[in-house]
């Protein structure tokens, strides 16, 4: 998910059952479903909870973004933008292998081009899995 897509994340588009989310409002204007990660799974319950709402009540983008460069602070990594994230995690899902159309719906790319440039694989990683 996009920051902004977290930060409007609400209670009522959570479906914890089903592991996935529902965001009504995205970067390129369409609502998308999007599985949940087991680690959110296991996160999420531990939230204050109400039947509407966001899910992460008063949470803004600035505080995100403090919280996120004090971890990188921490854990003395250098040149990580949060934006970076979001080319990690579209690399690891089609590591995982999930295929082009599956990565598109999580990631919410229309274009194909743009999927791409979100896209790093390592060659010494497609060389294991050719075999």
């Amino acid at each position: 998910m996009r920051q902004g897509e977290l930060i409007r994340l609400r209670w009522e588009h959570i479906n914890l059952e089903h592991r996935t989310a529902h965001l009504p409002d995205t970067k390129n204007g369409e609502s998308r479903t999007v599985p949940l990660s087991t680690t959110a799974i296991q996160v999420l319950p531990a939230l204050p909870q109400s039947v509407h709402g966001p899910a992460f009540s008063g949470t803004t983008t600035e505080a995100i973004k403090r919280a996120y460069i004090r971890a990188v602070r921490r854990a003395s990594i250098e040149n990580l933008r949060f934006h970076d994230l979001h080319h990690e995690a579209t690399t690891r899902l089609f590591e995982k292998g999930l295929n082009i159309m599956g990565v598109a719906s999580i990631t919410g790319h229309k274009d194909l081009r743009m999927l791409r440039r979100y896209t790093h694989l390592k060659a010494e990683n497609l060389a294991r899995k050719l075999g």
